[in-house]
């Protein structure tokens, strides 16, 4: 009985992880660009008593084996890159992508991070940044006099400055897409990381080579849905409560043993 014990632990530990999980995508059902994430299960060891196969006299065998399961534990998380629902904005520096493709930024220390969150603006030096101040990369510069912004589905990024009655092409937004997006390692600020897993990055005009589009003037929303976290949670619960049960029922035999031989 000791073994029920901590097998129905291990089954406590995976769903207080799921919960922990869910709890993390309904906390950014609000953020622009995230990604929900799941948790993915496995069994652990068996505890092999009798072997399929093995013979059970000198002419017969065993048609199957006696195996018995120690429990299950994460194996991983995994990220869920659906599209998310898209929304128009005031701002014509915000873009949305449509399609596969992460929008690229410099980070502090040199190195590049990805990200789906395209609620940009610009900074004290006219460069476009991301809502934390990280540069997009490639830099791109507003000019100073300029009166609009246009931002086409390909990243061309141009910039109507005042005395002119043309737009000037300041810039190209690229876009970077990865053999394995799932590997991206999350790191916070709506930000990735590239991973041995997740491959090098591919990088390429915005509708080219399996990417998507951008969409001025809007945002991509996160695609975590509510009702089906709700519905998770509460399976979350319910098996929470028979790990638990489990443990009681193992609790209540053993009182019996100890009361009753």
């Amino acid at each position: 009985m000791a073994s029920a014990l901590n097998i129905a632990q291990t089954g406590l530990d995976a769903q207080q992880t799921r919960l922990s999980i869910i709890s993390n995508n309904l906390a950014n059902v609000a953020t622009t660009g995230y990604k929900k994430t799941r948790p993915n299960f496995e069994d652990l060891l068996y505890e092999t008593i009798s072997q399929p196969g093995a013979s059970s006299s000198q002419s017969t065998e065993l048609p199957s084996g006696l195996m018995l399961g120690t429990g299950v534990r994460t194996v991983s998380t995994a990220k869920i890159f659906t599209q998310g629902t898209l929304s128009q904005t005031e701002n014509a520096l915000d873009v949305a992508i449509q399609g596969r493709g992460f929008l690229q930024v410099l980070l502090p220390d040199g190195s590049t991070a990805y990200t789906r969150d395209g609620g940009l603006s610009m900074n004290s030096q006219g460069q476009i940044v991301t809502s934390s101040g990280y540069q997009v990369d490639p830099a791109i510069t507003i000019p100073a006099s300029t009166l609009s912004v246009t931002i086409a589905p390909d990243g061309t990024v141009s910039a109507l400055t005042a005395g002119n009655t043309a737009p000037t092409q300041i810039g190209n937004i690229q876009l970077a897409d990865f053999i394995n997006p799932q590997g991206l390692q999350p790191i916070g600020q709506n930000l990735f990381k590239e991973s041995v897993s997740s491959g090098n990055p591919q990088t390429s005009t915005p509708g080219l080579n399996g990417l998507g589009t951008l969409i001025q003037g809007s945002t991509e929303g996160s695609n975590v849905n509510p009702v089906e976290e709700l519905v998770d949670m509460i399976e979350t619960q319910r098996s929470y409560e028979m790990n638990s049960k489990a443990i009681q029922t193992v609790d209540e035999m053993l009182q019996f043993v100890t009361q009753q031989l």
